[in-house]
């Protein structure tokens, strides 16, 4: 049976990402368009927890979208994940009259999302995360928004690197993916990359440095992702130690939230209006627990339970490339 829906939830859930906003914008006016009532959740599912829910108009979501972070606010929510707060949650969206909800966020986001579907309210996700991890897209929205942050940041420090003759370790987010790290570093022309998805060792990072010096570059730029091991303060400390073989002095950038802030670029404004659109028409097809994604400039949809269920793999040949070309 297909639930009729005339009042539609929002939310923006765990880490922001550059492009919430145009993707909300894109949900609230294709609701709009169905002449469903659309209501914005504020602080993510600790918001929609404490109650703090309200209608949304064309107007509320205008010349927001080349704003960066989200409007609706988002947070991440320990209670929500108990059954105790997932109750509360359905409570409150019923006592307020939700017949369908959009959540947009990364992996505990979409878990959450659901949770919510399989408790009897209609729900999509959409992939929301700088770090790409999200299976049943080719790309998250945020994640060109936070590269080309770190290309110029890599772009900066590379001029500073080569005037002192320096080492530098630019850390960029990313615990369990090195998608960033790993793109940044081919695009942004790094000697290294380390990830959390490719072991390496201490002495290889020393021995990349010192190769480096010895076929007389005048810098030598390693991008490391947050989640690597060892850990980036570990590398500084070991590389430090041994200026003396490595021939290079040694410094650490970590770009940390700067990727996720500023306003989103073209193609992040594009897939969150394309995605946040897709939502509602698929909710208005009558489809219900799945992600939209874009796979291939296709829109598509996977089932939230297979989302959720696996972690989007690196090509090993980026790696191999990103080694080819340190040369």
């Amino acid at each position: 049976m297909v639930t009729r829906i005339r009042r539609i939830g929002v939310l923006t859930s765990g880490g922001d990402s550059p492009g919430f906003n145009p993707c909300v914008r894109a949900v609230v006016r294709m609701a709009l368009y169905y002449g469903w009532e659309p209501w914005g959740i504020r602080r993510g599912y600790e918001g929609l927890l404490d109650g703090e829910l309200g209608p949304l108009t064309s107007r509320s979501v205008s010349n927001i979208i080349g704003r960066g972070g989200t409007m609706l606010g988002a947070s991440r929510s320990e209670a929500f994940q108990t059954p105790y707060g997932q109750r509360e949650a359905l409570r409150n969206l019923n006592e307020r009259g939700i017949d369908a909800l959009i959540v947009i966020g990364g992996d505990g986001s979409l878990r959450g999302a659901e949770a919510i579907d399989g408790a009897g309210i209609p729900t999509i996700g959409i992939p929301g995360t700088i770090e790409n991890d999200i299976c049943g897209t080719d790309v998250s929205i945020g994640v060109d928004t936070a590269l080309n942050t770190a290309l110029d940041a890599m772009d900066r420090i590379k001029d500073t690197a080569s005037s002192h003759q320096q080492a530098f370790l630019v850390e960029m987010m990313g615990e369990k993916s090195g998608y960033l790290t790993l793109m940044a570093g081919i695009a942004g022309g790094a000697e290294m990359v380390c990830i959390p998805e490719m072991p390496f060792t201490l002495e290889d990072v020393a021995r990349e440095v010192a190769d480096s010096y010895v076929r007389g570059k005048k810098h030598c730029i390693i991008t490391v992702a947050e989640g690597a091991r060892p850990r980036t303060t570990e590398i500084a400390e070991y590389l430090q130690d041994r200026q003396k073989e490595t021939g290079f002095g040694v410094r650490l950038s970590i770009l940390g939230h700067i990727q996720r802030g500023g306003a989103p670029s073209a193609f992040d404004r594009f897939l969150g209006t394309r995605l946040g659109a897709a939502a509602v028409e698929h909710l208005h097809a009558g489809q219900r627990g799945v992600m939209v994604g874009m796979v291939e400039d296709e829109i598509v949809t996977t089932p939230l339970a297979e989302a959720t269920a696996c972690t989007r793999s690196l090509e090993e040949e980026y790696f191999e490339l990103a080694r080819m070309l340190a040369r």
